[in-house]
């Protein structure tokens, strides 16, 4: 069953009914979708609250849904079900935001650059600005749907680019003097957050959370734990936690939850307040000032 969002803003139809139906494939840009459209745009998440968007499955009448949205917004080699189901249904309106997001390999290497990776890293909304490009982008294809509220959604979305500049400012400052600068994580969801604040990432898992860790790569761990002097392994609410507390409690440092808003656990948050209690948790990881 899809779950319907709650929408906040400017721009609702005159008979006070949404004049868009949409769907996002997982929480990020459900989020985004939700803050631009506003009134205007009744949005709902392929991917439920709490559900791990990689394994993402639909069922034939989610799929139907899709066919039937007038929106639909989706990052291309994230979730192969969402892929398939655009693919197959060939909604009118279909927003592929990889492009704009600028997808990298996990070391941080631009896939443009001729690099030659072909696995990307799909978290780019933890980088506030490339999220602030989506934005625009989401801006942009709901005005050219829906002309009559194209100021309202320029609006919106102006409020919201801000709010993503003001994080990254708040990122910047709340990470610029720091005792480390490596952070351990559960999987390698973090690239683009620390390429753009400077941090180091080592994953217990590469990009796909369930994989399990070879006896090599947990040495290797290890062995950045203590040259690096890291004092917390980061885990997820959505990741079996076994692994790096194992790990932690065999060199005695300290687990905490570092989330990379794949999915919203905790309705009573959202993507900017979860991104500040992130930022919290980084600056007592790595001793910042």
């Amino acid at each position: 069953m899809l779950l319907s969002g709650c929408t906040a803003g400017n721009g609702a139809a005159a008979d006070g009914n949404p004049s868009l139906e949409a769907l996002a494939s997982f929480y990020p840009l459900q989020f985004v979708v939700q803050a631009v459209g506003g009134d205007a745009v009744d949005v709902s998440s392929l991917t439920p609250p709490g559900a791990e968007p990689h394994n993402l499955e639909l069922s034939p009448a989610m799929v139907s849904d899709l066919a039937a949205a007038s929106l639909v917004v989706y990052a291309s080699g994230f979730q192969p079900a969402a892929d398939a189901a655009v693919q197959q249904t060939a909604p009118e309106h279909a927003l592929d935001v990889a492009g704009t997001a600028d997808l990298q390999a996990s070391d941080g290497t631009s896939l443009s650059a001729g690099s030659g990776h072909s696995a990307a890293d799909p978290h780019f909304w933890l980088d506030p600005l490339r999220l602030a490009a989506v934005t625009e982008q989401v801006r942009a294809t709901l005005s050219d749907i829906d002309p009559e509220h194209a100021s309202a959604y320029t609006e919106n979305a102006e409020e919201l680019i801000q709010d993503l500049e003001l994080l990254d400012e708040q990122y910047t400052a709340g990470l610029a003097s720091c005792q480390r600068r490596t952070i351990v994580v559960s999987h390698e969801a973090y690239g683009y957050l620390a390429s753009r604040y400077g941090l180091e990432q080592a994953g217990i898992a590469g990009i796909d959370p369930e994989a399990e860790p070879a006896p090599a790569r947990v040495a290797k761990i290890q062995r950045v734990i203590e040259g690096s002097d890291v004092t917390t392994i980061f885990t997820e609410s959505l990741v079996n936690p076994k692994v790096a507390e194992t790990i932690a409690a065999d060199l005695g440092i300290r687990t905490a939850v570092l989330d990379p808003l794949e999915s919203l656990t905790d309705p009573g948050t959202d993507y900017l307040s979860v991104m500040r209690s992130n930022l919290s948790a980084l600056q007592e990881a790595l001793g910042c000032e």
